[in-house]
């Protein structure tokens, strides 16, 4: 079982400091979330909360993660990085292998691609892609990063995307793994289909097993069930060893763990210090006896 520790919208000079710490503390990574900014008024349902508002993000730092991720990997040697979802098919798909690519050449292959799909018709208006067919493009998107990954002459021709012969230098020693998010039955389909893994948005946790189960099931019927397949889960249960256990059993290879609300209604006001003390004393009670 591996075990990553979350922040999001702190004071961005913390990161580096927590980085580092956490590293020394014995975590196994770090996961970065991704927004692009915060919409005016929107009808919009915020998937991921129980009252579907999305308000929490207003006015909080956000720092795109390919800048944080380089320059917390500069700062560490072990920990892995992995996105906690990179809004893909608002972005275009040669621009964001390049980028992908050289993170994961500077961190010696210590980056995770972690993607899914904006819920904000927002977030396509204002980089001028289109709503309609992003499901479809991320596929493409997906097809594309893993073509020019290899480092050769790539071209590729899609419903949505012609990329003539072309290749990229530098490339990574290693495949990137591109971990699917999302929890509709077209993410966990994508997941089982293409993904190298799924990342889980927490929620009820007694969701999770019922999520596990039909993975498991569209993975088989897919005939992919034999290959290595990640599963980086956020549960109440992460906070124990015994929780921690009973998530490897029911599959689950990583954990996500973070020590303040994710949805907190006003800025941020835990200082450095708090936050690096909460990061140790779970990884002396927890880390170290797993």
């Amino acid at each position: 079982m591996k075990i990553s520790y979350a922040q999001a919208m702190c004071d961005p000079s913390f990161y580096l400091p927590i980085a580092f710490a956490a590293e020394e503390a014995g975590y196994d990574g770090m996961v970065v979330p991704d927004s692009l900014g915060y919409p005016g008024p929107s009808d919009t349902k915020y998937p991921y909360s129980a009252d579907g508002d999305n308000a929490f993000i207003e006015d909080k730092p956000f720092i795109e993660p390919f800048v944080l991720i380089s320059a917390m990997g500069a700062v560490t040697q072990r920990l892995r990085f992995t996105t906690l979802v990179m809004k893909l098919p608002v972005r275009l798909p040669v621009v964001v292998a390049k980028q992908a690519t050289s993170l994961a050449v500077m961190t010696n292959n210590r980056f995770s691609f972690g993607v899914g799909l904006s819920p904000w018709p927002e977030d396509f208006a204002v980089t001028g892609q289109p709503w309609k067919g992003r499901g479809k493009r991320m596929d493409e998107m997906i097809e594309i990063l893993r073509g020019l990954q290899k480092g050769d002459y790539f071209e590729f021709s899609g419903d949505y995307y012609e990329i003539p012969r072309f290749k990229i230098c530098p490339v990574p020693s290693e495949p990137i793994p591109i971990l699917i998010g999302g929890h509709s039955e077209a993410a966990l389909r994508r997941a089982a289909r293409i993904g190298d893994g799924w990342m889980h948005a927490g929620g009820p946790p007694d969701e999770l097993p019922r999520y596990m189960a039909r993975l498991a099931e569209l993975r088989r019927d897919a005939g992919r069930d034999h290959l290595p397949f990640e599963v980086h889960a956020i549960s109440p249960d992460a906070f124990t060893v015994d929780g921690i256990r009973r998530l490897e059993d029911q599959g689950v290879t990583n954990v996500v763990v973070g020590f303040r609300d994710t949805q907190p209604n006003g800025p941020d006001t835990q200082t450095l210090e708090k936050k690096l003390g909460d990061l140790r004393d779970f990884a002396d009670k927890v880390l170290a006896k797993l």
